[in-house]
């Protein structure tokens, strides 16, 4: 089932999200509405507060290519536990930020800790997109935006943006 996106700026998305203590059916079929939401929006990744679900379960899909298959991720309770001091710099946008984009530094290879659907402790590395994809999304977890990377002036200038859209999106 496909979910609302909160667009910023919304309490609910600078909220620090709390650990899942085990993979239930009903986590399951949230994991599989994110996917489906992440999809349809379309974007590579969606954070559970997000859709106003302040638990921290992240899912995400960095395959881009066409003809190529798709790689979806459901993370539940994911950490970063390394991380490269080499640097890389994406344009990074946002689902809860439409149509607005900066450029964003990040660790380039990451290793992230998660739990799957079956509950099983996973491990991986990542790099480049993925790895700026995971870092983007765990940020959500904590009750941060991509835009708080960023200079303060910059910031104020998409949270005015936002707040118009909200108010555009009210009206109706």
């Amino acid at each position: 089932m496909k979910r609302s996106i909160l667009i910023h700026p919304d309490p609910r998305l600078k909220k620090v999200c709390v650990p899942v203590a085990d993979v239930s059916d009903d986590l399951r079929i949230l994991a599989d509405d994110m996917l489906e939401t992440m999809y349809d929006a379309p974007g590579i990744g969606l954070a559970a507060p997000q859709i106003g679900i302040l638990q921290r379960i992240i899912a995400m899909d960095c395959v881009k290519e066409d003809g190529v298959a798709g790689r979806p991720l459901v993370m539940f309770n994911p950490q970063i536990v390394a991380a490269s001091e080499e640097t890389n710099v994406y344009e990074e946008g946002c689902l809860s930020i439409p149509e607005q984009y900066a450029e964003v530094t990040r660790p380039k290879v990451v290793e992230v800790e998660w739990m799957d659907r079956d509950g099983k402790a996973q491990s991986e590395t990542f790099d480049g997109l993925w790895a700026t994809c995971v870092q983007h999304e765990i940020d959500h977890l904590n009750g941060k935006l991509f835009i708080d990377h960023l200079k303060p002036l910059k910031r104020q200038m998409i949270t005015r943006k936002m707040q118009k859209l909200k108010r555009e999106r009210a009206r109706g």
